[in-house]
């Protein structure tokens, strides 16, 4: 599996980013993301553990399950079902509030499942996913000081 970790300093308050972060259903007000939409609510609310979110980026789509909810330091999922196929180790967001603002740590481990052409897909798709989460942190930034 390829682990991915970023972290970033956002200069933004703690709350609004984890906000952003666990609005699943408007992902798709993101740049590449096409559509986004939650397919299950979770509990302590809509957006908490058990919900079940579908993301379409690019040619790639997504379906995933928030398996941990504190609001506003963590929030932690696993895709279930994937194109291209993929074998999910789990992610997580990991929020902490300082005096610039918020350090989010998003973690993931995966792999591409495709036989033969997987070992090579990997490492791309994992880079993909890296600049993704970039893009994302920063666009949660500007929209939060917004």
């Amino acid at each position: 599996m390829r682990a991915i970790v970023v972290t970033q300093t956002l200069k933004a308050p703690i709350d609004r980013i984890f906000d952003l972060l666990s609005d699943h259903a408007n992902y798709h007000l993101l740049p590449g993301v096409k559509k986004s939409r939650l397919v299950r609510n979770g509990k302590p609310n809509k957006n908490g553990v058990g919900a079940i979110r579908e993301i379409t980026a690019g040619p790639a789509w997504f379906s995933e399950e928030i398996t941990a909810y504190t609001r506003p330091t963590r929030m932690d999922y696993r895709i279930l079902e994937s194109s291209p196929p993929l074998e999910h180790g789990g992610a997580s967001i990991r929020l902490e509030k300082t005096a610039d603002g918020t350090v989010v740590t998003w973690s993931s481990k995966m792999r591409v499942t495709i036989p033969v052409i997987g070992g090579l897909l990997t490492p791309v798709i994992a880079r993909r996913m890296e600049k993704g989460f970039i893009a994302t942190l920063r666009n949660f930034e500007k929209r939060a000081n917004g």
